[in-house]
């Protein structure tokens, strides 16, 4: 019986060319998650902040519905309900010309690179991996890394809602051999926290301050579950080598704020996606160099 399987097999530009498509569809989604879920977030720290301390919340704003699909999608500064036809992946905001069509208020350009980068890597890791369960494994964490990328850079949060399914998930598909063996997820979820906490624990030891927050432990943890714990020294030297690049060219232009910091999860989303694609080359290396 001829399956989809076999029919993307024998034809990938169609495979590859569906995959994009779903990628911009996904990244118009992944723009919604991007922005609400810190808003949803800190309005439940807000209400358990609330409830701790007995103090009594405006009722006006606590009965709003607000959510990932409530209320639908609107413009920021008009409050202009978007219509379907309006909101299609990159090609509305081309003809729209980057424009509110009601406030005439310009659109940030970083909705239609959000979904062309999701629609760009999905197809690319797509093409890595083939018509396969891997492909579709990894094209789901691409997509969550991205969300978790400009989340952290934006607010400084790695949401727990996102890292610890992912953590989970990890292990679970390695029950069946996906990336790796489960006794590998397994300690490389234990050593990808651990590695972080420690490094971190005598940085306060040393200094008083906080050097990273708990959500890049569990997201070096997540890598670790994926792939396993040989992947987690070449996503830690490489993300730790971006971020020391990326502050000296802060501090050489002045505009390292040291009160902010710089995020983090971003060059470890980026290297531990980077692992995934070559991440049989690298191991292969890193352990002969080794060994």
């Amino acid at each position: 019986m001829y399956t989809f399987v076999e029919f993307f097999q024998n034809n990938l530009t169609i495979y590859l060319s569906s995959v994009f498509l779903i990628g911009l569809v996904v990244g118009s989604f992944l723009n919604v998650v991007i922005i609400r879920l810190p808003i949803i977030l800190e309005a439940g720290w807000k209400k358990e902040c609330c409830e701790l301390l007995e103090i009594k919340k405006n009722k006006i704003n606590s009965d709003k519905v607000f959510n990932l699909i409530f209320p639908s999608s609107h413009c920021p500064l008009c409050k202009y309900k978007i219509k379907i036809s309006q909101n299609i992946p990159i090609f509305s905001y081309l003809l729209l010309k980057g424009k509110c069509k009601n406030c005439r208020k310009d659109i940030s350009p970083r909705y239609p690179i959000i979904e062309l980068t999701s629609a760009v890597l999905a197809c690319f890791t797509a093409f890595i991996f083939g018509v396969s369960l891997q492909a579709f494994f990894a094209i789901c964490l691409t997509w969550s890394l991205i969300v978790l990328s400009v989340i952290d850079f934006d607010t400084r949060y790695l949401p727990d809602n996102i890292t610890l399914p992912l953590l989970w998930f990890g292990i679970l598909i390695s029950t069946f051999n996906i990336f790796t063996d489960i006794n590998s997820s397994i300690f490389g979820a234990i050593f990808g926290y651990g590695i972080l906490w420690t490094i971190n624990f005598f940085f306060r030891i040393i200094t008083g301050k906080v050097g990273m927050g708990h959500g890049d432990f569990k997201l070096l943890a997540v890598f670790g579950a994926w792939f396993g714990w040989q992947n987690l020294a070449p996503v830690l030297i490489l993300s730790s080598a971006i971020g020391i690049f990326v502050a000296l060219i802060l501090i050489f232009n002045k505009s390292y704020d040291k009160n902010k910091g710089i995020p983090f999860g971003p060059y470890l989303a980026f290297s531990g996606w980077l692992s995934m694609i070559v991440g049989g080359y690298v191991i292969s290396a890193y352990l002969n160099f080794i060994i």
